[in-house]
C-alpha cells in the first residue's frame, strides 16, 4: 500500500508522515524524493524544494505568454524552445514517484502525489491542515519570524501547491474530495492524526 501525505503549510504534515511510517515500519519518501529529482535534474535539492511551492518565474511566464501570442516567433518542432524548467521537473518528480512507490508500503510527503498515484487503486490519500493562526504560530517559530512574515510565506506557500496542481493535473487542491481523509492537527495533534491514519491501514500489508 502507499501512503500519500498533501498538507497546509505549518500543519505539520511532514511530523504526521514520519509518525505514521514509524509506526507502521514503512519507508517514509520526503526529503529523499526531493534529493533524487534533483539529482536527476542536475540542480540544487533546495531549488527543487521551491518549484512546488512558487509561481512560475518571470522569464517561464513570458515565454508562455509569447508563445500563446505569436507563435511564429517560435522555432518549428525541429528546434523547439526547450521545455521550461518546471515542466521539465515536474516530468522527473513523476517518474521518481512511481520508481519509489514501486515496491509498496510508502509514506509519501507533497509533490502532488495524490495526482500522480490517482489512478493506484492501493493508495490512500491525506490531506493535514491546522486552523490560519495555528499554522501562522508555527511558521513564525519555524523560520524566525513575525506574525506578518509568517502570514506571507504561508499563504504563497499554499497558493504556489494549489497552482502546481491546477497547472499540471486540473486537480483543485483544496477540494477535500480529492482525499479518502482530511484531518485536523489543531483537533487531533501530530499523534492522533497519525494514529487515524495507521487505523485506516491493514496490520497485513505492513
Amino acid at each position: 500500500m502507499i501512503i500519500t501525505i498533501s498538507r497546509q503549510f505549518g500543519a505539520g504534515g511532514s511530523e504526521v508522515a514520519g509518525r505514521v511510517a514509524k509506526a507502521l515500519g514503512w519507508r517514509l519518501v520526503d526529503n529523499e524524493l526531493i534529493a533524487q529529482v534533483a539529482e536527476r535534474a542536475g540542480l540544487p535539492p533546495e531549488e527543487v524544494a521551491q518549484k512546488e511551492e512558487r509561481a512560475p518565474g518571470f522569464i517561464e511566464r513570458l515565454a508562455r505568454t509569447l508563445a500563446r501570442a505569436s507563435p511564429e516567433l517560435f522555432p518549428r518542432p525541429a528546434d523547439k524552445v526547450p521545455e521550461p524548467e518546471e515542466a521539465r521537473l515536474v516530468r522527473i518528480t513523476e517518474k521518481v514517484v512511481a520508481e519509489l512507490c514501486g515496491e509498496g508500503n510508502v509514506v509519501v510527503v507533497g509533490r502532488a502525489a495524490p495526482a500522480v498515484l490517482q489512478q493506484q487503486h492501493d493508495a490512500v490519500h491525506v490531506k493535514i491542515v491546522a486552523p490560519r493562526p495555528v499554522r501562522i504560530r508555527t511558521a513564525m517559530q519555524r523560520l524566525g519570524l513575525d506574525e506578518s512574515g509568517a502570514a506571507t510565506v504561508l499563504d504563497e506557500t499554499d497558493r504556489g501547491r494549489a497552482r502546481y496542481h491546477k497547472q499540471y493535473y486540473q486537480r483543485d487542491w483544496n477540494d477535500p474530495a480529492n482525499y479518502h481523509l482530511v484531518l485536523n492537527t489543531e483537533a487531533l495533534g501530530l499523534d492522533g492524526a497519525a494514529g487515524v491514519i495507521v487505523g485506516l491501514i491493514p496490520r497485513s500489508g505492513s
